[in-house]
């Protein structure tokens, strides 16, 4: 009798600890399959009707990211537009002291020359 109550018990528990182990295997499937691209994420939710929505996604990495503003309705999903935007590995510090370096370059944004002024606007008032 205690070994059938025994038995019961553990075939309970196996069958109750199904659901984990399954999540458990599919998660470290991801990892392994998918490690180098993070997974996306929902970057905000709008409601325009009862069951429609405008929803903005990001994928990618850090060097290649993708927005995607998608229109989710119960029977589908349509992407409205979609952004990719690429950063640059010297987009950094670099890019900083060119742009500095060109802004002095051009020059002082004020000077004290009067602007030139157009012959044809002076004698109308």
């Amino acid at each position: 009798m205690t070994q059938t109550l025994l038995l019961v018990i553990v075939f309970v528990l196996g069958i109750a600890s199904l659901p984990w182990l399954v999540r458990r295997v599919q998660q470290r499937q991801g990892r392994l399959a998918g490690s180098s691209v993070p997974p996306p994420r929902v970057l905000s939710a709008i409601a325009v009707g009862p069951h429609q929505r405008v929803v903005t996604v990001e994928m990618g990495g850090d060097g290649d990211r993708t927005t995607l503003i998608l229109g989710v309705t119960p029977q589908s999903i349509c992407c409205l537009h979609t952004q990719v935007s690429r950063a640059d590995p010297g987009a950094g510090i670099g890019s900083f002291s060119s742009a500095m370096a060109n802004a002095s370059a051009v020059g002082p944004l004020h000077s004290r020359e009067p602007a030139p002024t157009d012959e044809k606007d002076v004698g109308r008032g």
